[in-house]
């Protein structure tokens, strides 16, 4: 079954903890947002894997080098998975699988910025990583025109694990789902909703 992740871009440790708190009974991975992280330092991972040890943690590093050095370091901290840029060298990634397989954890390529998606997608896949992250970062969400459905029509395509984030909500994640997503990322649906535990308790049942 199709996985829900919160992707937490908030920027103090505290306030992450708080909305995990809330949305915890309906995700299956916290995310700790790039921002968040260069904020607070990888002790804001440490925290969330303490206060939520039966959760996926997802630090979302976005490495674009010394993959092996910057993927340890995240999991000695308590990551479950890290992202490794998917425009960087192959080399780069390898390196951040070794940790990983070091740690029995896993490693996310992150495509944003990523010209064809679909091309890279495909060939990272056969690295060893967990899945690649269909990615829309928010100043290309906020273009004009930009439409998710783009990234949907991607997953279809590349014929990989895959997750999609970038805009999934109530009204797009039956069609990230039947596009074949194995984990649906969801950020401002949910930490900009009213009240984040039933905008995520939704999501979770259109999961199914």
């Amino acid at each position: 079954m199709a996985k829900l992740q919160v992707a937490i871009d908030l920027l103090s440790t505290e306030a992450a903890l708080e909305l995990a708190a809330k949305v915890a009974p309906y995700v299956d991975i916290i995310e700790l947002g790039t921002p968040l992280i260069k904020q607070e330092g990888l002790k804001v991972v440490t925290a969330m894997k303490n206060a939520h040890p039966d959760k996926i943690v997802f630090a979302d590093m976005k490495t674009a080098d010394a993959g092996e050095l910057e993927a340890d370091i995240a999991f000695q901290a308590g990551a479950d998975l890290v992202t490794v840029m998917g425009a960087v060298d192959d080399a780069t990634i390898a390196g951040a699988v070794k940790a990983a397989q070091k740690y029995g954890k896993g490693i996310v390529v992150d495509t944003i910025g990523v010209k064809d998606r679909v091309k890279r997608a495909q060939e990272v896949s056969i690295l060893g990583v967990a899945f690649v992250e269909l990615h829309a970062g928010l100043d290309e969400q906020a273009k004009p025109g930009y439409s998710i459905q783009t990234l949907i029509e991607e997953g279809r395509k590349a014929g990989v694990p895959f997750s999609i984030a970038g805009g999934v909500n109530i009204n797009s994640v039956k069609d990230v789902i039947a596009a074949g997503a194995q984990v649906a990322v969801a950020g401002s649906a949910l930490y900009n909703a009213k009240d984040p535990a039933e905008a995520a308790k939704a999501l979770k049942a259109a999961i199914g």
